[in-house]
């Protein structure tokens, strides 16, 4: 296990927007940072980075943490996992402790894929580099492809050996379970017996934008029909292809610097042109472009270059996945090599001068390559004409009329021409894409909150009977349910925030909310659970604990909560505003305001809320005395109010039951 201290080194080390930085492109706005949302897809930055706070928050999809919780949800890693990413990417030599049988079995089951595949890869580097029948048939055949040394180790290429279990027999000698081998896709099991997947293959590791191993492709060297030419990692818990492309870890700097990807559709392709000096590419390794692929593409560059063969093959290839991007905003443009040419071979013949100069001449934009294709093969056939017009209409379609209507009505001109149609009805047809789109979306999001709805609650569950004053038990007050919550997260805000600074008559902020508030009178669990935990902390520390304590938390769902607690003040109901006076001004020049409102917000609520109970029980109560004990709280009540409003210099004209 980590250390604590180690632990504590790590996070006072990291920098959250230099790490964030590595996987999106953050642009500074202010004090903050922003971005496109690396965990769902956005046209407009809604990702923001706090480095004063050391947090992020997406307002967009809700996302919300520290550094280390964005390394968990980025890469798919456990919390001591990315403890250890960002102790490697620092340079910082963690100190662990014993581990306990019970804690090994358990650390081995989480991380046991990750290290297998970790394993495979040196294994078959090594092979490759390393063994006779490596460098006779698997280097030999890179160097034949004119891979040099360097760009082998960079993308840490290796061979498996032709002799059918060798990697296997090394594999469970070294400890590796057999199951967990056939899981990965490393091995098979015919009737008992093991036998390697990708013998006599060279192998191209699959990383993840930070250089983990996900899997495996293998490219068959002889000549046999029945085989398949490449063979790739089954789907498991870390190999999903619609989510990878191949070469992103190696490319993801130059991607990010030039502010362009290319888009490849084979391993050798992506190699070649690193070599050839152009860093900035990905494969997408035959599969159609998904929108996940987009996702990590899009947190580097919003421009997108495709690079095909010129055969019919390249060109279907080139048309999948276009709509899709043009739906998120990218600017796609398409370049189809010369017959009998692919990325690799055009860029060792030519050079990665001319590779530029021909990437430059030939880029065509989407609708202009699909009406270049289309028109074609619709020779004079009304027929192919009228399904080009539709796919070309909806193609249009998908580009954002409101961020780039002169595009769209670029696009509508010149597709109208070069169709021969009417541009009016281009633009109806186009419209009616958009409807339809709009229209099952909203269906599709209509069905998604009907399922997500939760079962009527009673007025029964939402009460809770608490006993409210000694030896008056009749006295109830009923628990506020979720609405009614954010006063109190908004009372720990401010706690966290400024309970070190001065308050007026007061030694801080902390001592006048301790002073003032009663834990009776916080309802959420874990808000109270952290109130605690604050006041324990100066008990026991004799400090007020840090904003950073609470950010770090070691529980992972008070990290986000504090992210996005803390990223932004709580908003006062325009409501309370209005009748009560009552803001929240944020900032370091105004705590003072933001403290007095936040806790006029929460002691009001919690007036009101007996003051409601206390109206209800009037009603029913038959003993006269009872009746009189409810009526002097009740008045208590209401001077506590007055004098909650009179700190604002403000009256009470409303009640705020009507609210």
């Amino acid at each position: 296990m980590i250390a604590p201290a180690s632990i504590n080194e790590v996070m006072s080390r990291a920098d959250i927007v230099d790490v964030i930085g590595q996987f999106v492109r953050l642009k500074k706005r202010g004090a903050n940072y922003m971005a496109n949302c690396p965990f769902h897809n956005e046209k407009s930055p809604s990702f923001n980075v706090s480095p004063a706070k050391g947090i992020y928050k997406c307002f967009g999809c809700g996302k919300a943490g520290n550094v280390v919780s964005f390394i968990q949800e980025h890469e798919k890693l456990t919390y001591p996992e990315s403890i250890r990413w960002l102790a490697d990417y620092y340079k910082i030599a963690l100190q662990e402790t014993e581990r306990t049988p019970e804690q090994q079995q358990q650390q081995q089951a989480g991380e046991a894929l990750r290290i297998l595949n970790e394993y495979a890869a040196n294994y078959f580097h090594d092979f490759l580099l390393n063994s006779e029948e490596g460098q006779l048939i698997g280097l030999s055949y890179f160097k034949q492809r004119g891979f040099r040394k360097e760009i082998i180790e960079r993308f840490r290429l290796g061979y498996n050996a032709e002799y059918n279990d060798q990697f296997f027999q090394t594999s469970v000698a070294k400890g590796h379970n057999k199951d967990l081998l056939e899981k990965a896709g490393l091995i098979k099991n015919r009737n008992g017996i093991y036998h390697d997947v990708y013998r006599g293959r060279v192998i191209f590791p699959i990383q993840s934008m930070t250089g983990r191993i996900l899997g495996f492709g293998a490219r068959i060297l002889k000549s046999n029909e029945k085989a398949p030419k490449y063979i790739n990692t089954p789907e498991n818990e870390l190999y999903l292809k619609s989510k990878i492309l191949y070469g992103m870890y190696q490319s993801r700097t130059a991607i990010g610097k030039q502010d362009e990807c290319f888009l490849v559709e084979g391993y050798t392709d992506v190699i070649s042109l690193h070599q050839g000096g152009v860093e900035n590419v990905v494969a997408s390794s035959g599969t159609s472009l998904t929108e996940d692929q987009l996702r990590l593409i899009g947190q580097l560059t919003r421009n997108l270059t495709i690079l095909y063969d010129g055969d019919a093959a390249g060109i279907k290839a080139a048309l999948r996945g276009l709509d899709m991007a043009l739906g998120q905003s990218f600017n796609v443009q398409l370049v189809l090599l010369p017959d009998g040419e692919d990325p690799d071979s055009f860029i060792q013949k030519s050079g990665v001068t001319r590779f530029h100069e021909f990437v430059k001449e030939h880029k065509q934009d989407v609708i202009s390559f699909r009406l270049q294709i289309g028109l074609i093969d619709v020779g004079s056939d009304p027929v192919k004409k009228s399904k080009l017009v539709n796919e070309i209409a909806e193609s249009i379609s998908r580009i954002n009329k409101a961020e780039d209507f002169a595009l769209q009505e670029h696009y509508i001109k010149t597709a109208s021409a070069k169709l021969q149609v009417d541009e009016t009805g281009l633009v109806n047809l186009v419209n009616k894409y958009i409807r339809d789109r709009i229209d099952n979306d909203s269906r599709h999001k209509q069905r998604k909150e009907e399922a997500a709805a939760p079962a009527n609650i009673s007025e029964e569950d939402l009460a809770m009977a608490a006993a409210y004053g000694e030896g008056e038990p009749e006295l109830i007050m009923a628990k506020p349910i979720a609405k009614d919550e954010p006063q109190e997260w908004a009372l720990l805000r401010i706690l966290i925030e400024y309970g070190h600074l001065a308050y007026d008559g007061f030694e801080s902020v902390a001592k006048m909310i301790e002073e003032r508030v009663d834990t009776a009178m916080i309802e959420n669990q874990l808000v109270g659970k952290l109130y605690n935990e604050y006041f324990d902390h100066f008990t026991h520390f004799g400090s007020i604990p840090e904003i950073h304590y609470f950010i770090n938390h070691p529980e992972p769902d008070i990290r986000t909560r504090m992210a996005t607690l803390l990223h932004l003040n709580a908003d006062i109901s325009p409501n309370w505003k209005e009748k009560y006076g009552i803001d929240s001004v944020s900032g370091p020049m105004n705590y003072v305001v933001d403290v007095d409102s936040t806790m006029s917000y929460f002691e009001l609520k919690k007036i009101l809320a007996i003051q409601d109970q206390l109206t209800q029980l009037l009603h029913t109560e038959q003993d006269p005395a009872k009746q009189q004990r409810m009526m002097m709280k009740f008045m208590e009540l209401r001077k506590m109010e007055r004098e909650i409003l009179k700190r604002h210099q403000q009256v009470v004209f409303k009640s705020l039951k009507s609210k």
